[in-house]
């Protein structure tokens, strides 16, 4: 088993991926106490059953570059496989300001191909590949070094099976001619908004039930105060302060430290301070926002009228037509959509692109009265009205 420390040998390898179609990537990596993830291994393979055809990556080895593995990233002529890539794609951004490209997500994939929802790599390892895996290693700190034998075995273990897995899905898209199917999900992943929090946005992520304009504003710069906080001392949010925490503080607007001491939910780390100061410059900044600067909610979002009949009638059509599509129903639409669909929304992921022919089309008829849905044997049919 060969493990890359040095630029060198990391070029030798990318300069031997070149010759293949895909290379197959995956990481193991640290975020429980960050706000950036810490790539601590990555993970690399292409075809063939040599030693130097599967090789692990030291990021953490002294003095390595990665440059030449973002050189092979940006390489066209080679597709980068991963499972479940979001994270993987985000500390390769992040790092290295890269997306490989072209890219190919075996979890995207297969849920084109019909094998469920957000399904694991080992249940794809299992079904395709015909193995089992080994994961006693999963939740090890994998910033230790010495790695032990056990870790490595299951680090390539990650990209081994996956050259199978790609070539499977990759046949069977090309077979139902859903490529396009594909890349209009790779397009999510590939956007470098995926992986960016601008700090001015990140009172949008904070779940709340209020639309109070002002309560809203102590959102907004708690927040953006939090999210800039986290990004520059590379701390993990909850360590600042909790949502919770958060939605007390825009309610009770402290003015002072005394105030911040009356906290029930503030950790007392918070109560002094950095954060203590940015949080009163934060509600002090939240109580100057005039009329027009005060943040909305989805204007739409109280007003939802949804005729539950028809979202009945939606998820019915939405079981029938995923089942004869063999393709994951959550894919084509969440149940939040299918509501929105029957409250009226038109402007919905599930009523465009791929989704439309499956779904979204025949979901559309159904909304104007032009079908309706009746059961013959095991099966829901579309009939004509």
């Amino acid at each position: 088993m060969i493990t890359i420390k040095t630029t060198e040998a990391l070029q030798a390898f990318c300069d031997h991926a070149k010759n293949y179609p895909f290379v197959t990537v995956d990481t193991e990596f640290l975020r429980e106490r960050t706000y950036y993830s810490k790539l601590c291994l990555v993970q690399l393979a292409v075809t063939g059953d040599n030693e130097e055809d599967a090789v692990l990556l030291d990021p953490l080895a002294k003095d390595i570059d990665l440059a030449p593995l973002y050189e092979l990233f940006r390489n066209e002529d080679v597709v980068k496989v991963f499972h479940a890539a979001r994270q993987d794609l985000e500390i390769f951004y992040i790092q290295g300001g890269v997306i490989p490209a072209p890219l190919f997500d075996t979890q995207v994939a297969a849920m084109v191909c019909g094998f469920g929802e957000q399904v694991g790599y080992e249940t794809l390892v299992r079904k395709i590949a015909k193995q089992s895996l080994d994961k006693t290693s999963r939740f090890t700190d994998w910033s230790r070094r010495p790695l032990t034998p056990a870790q490595e075995t299951y680090a390539l273990a990650d990209v081994t099976h996956l050259r199978m897995i790609y070539e499977f899905l990759d046949a069977e898209i090309k077979k139902t001619n859903r490529e396009k199917w594909v890349a209009e999900e790779m397009q999510v992943l590939m956007s470098p908004g995926t992986y960016v929090v601008e700090p001015e946005d990140a009172w949008k992520r904070v779940k709340t039930r209020t639309s109070s304009g002002k309560f809203l504003a102590a959102v907004k710069e708690l927040a953006a105060f939090r999210e800039e906080y986290s990004q520059s001392r590379d701390i993990p949010r909850n360590r600042v302060y909790k949502d919770d925490a958060m939605l007390e503080l825009a309610s009770t607007k402290p003015k002072n430290a005394q105030d911040l001491s009356r906290s029930r939910l503030l950790l007392r780390e918070a109560r002094k301070g950095d954060i203590a100061d940015g949080i009163i410059a934060a509600i002090e900044a939240a109580s100057k926002y005039t009329a027009e600067q005060m943040p909305k909610v989805d204007p739409d979002r109280d007003k939802l009228q949804v005729n539950p009949a028809l979202a009945d009638m939606l998820r019915v059509l939405l079981k029938a037509k995923s089942d004869t599509a063999n393709v994951a129903a959550k894919m084509i639409a969440s149940s939040a959509q299918l509501d929105m669909i029957a409250a009226g929304k038109r402007d919905l992921p599930a009523l465009s692109g791929w989704r439309a022919e499956v779904f979204g089309d025949d979901a559309m008829r159904l909304c104007n009265g032009e079908i309706g849905l009746a059961v013959k044997g095991q099966k829901v049919a579309v009939i004509p009205l």
